[in-house]
């Protein structure tokens, strides 16, 4: 798996147009916290089990896929559940996989918040919110 930094990725969507681009993130976070134009959500775990099932996203991602060579770009909240559902991926056969660095949102700061250090939205890369 490919380790993307967010300008990165943007650049990297940019130059391969027929990738499926993933967000991880539960669907409630992907709508109303905020996200990429243009992502599928496809969740790695979601409420209310909140339990990852490897095999079961592999297959829904397989679902959007347009077959295992398709490139895949995952991104989450803070890049590391991504990593995760790479792994996944890759063991399900998926040959090309990369993931966004610092997610969405990115780490947290010395006051626990989100989005003042890095990720997708703090670059200023395009997204959007419900």
């Amino acid at each position: 798996m490919k380790n993307l930094y967010p300008q990165e990725a943007w650049t990297w969507l940019q130059a391969h147009p027929d990738s499926l681009f993933v967000d991880v993130r539960m669907e409630i976070e992907s709508l109303y916290v905020g996200r990429p134009p243009g992502v599928v959500n496809v969740p790695w775990y979601e409420y209310p089990d909140l339990q990852a099932d490897a095999q079961t996203f592999a297959d829904a991602v397989a679902r959007e896929a347009d077959g295992k060579a398709q490139a895949v770009l995952l991104i989450c909240r803070s890049g590391k559940r991504t990593q995760e559902a790479g792994k996944a991926l890759e063991a399900a056969g998926f040959s090309d996989v990369q993931h966004v660095v610092h997610g969405f949102e990115g780490d947290l700061d010395e006051h626990f918040r989100r989005s003042t250090l890095s990720g997708w939205r703090f670059e200023g890369l395009p997204w959007e919110q419900m």
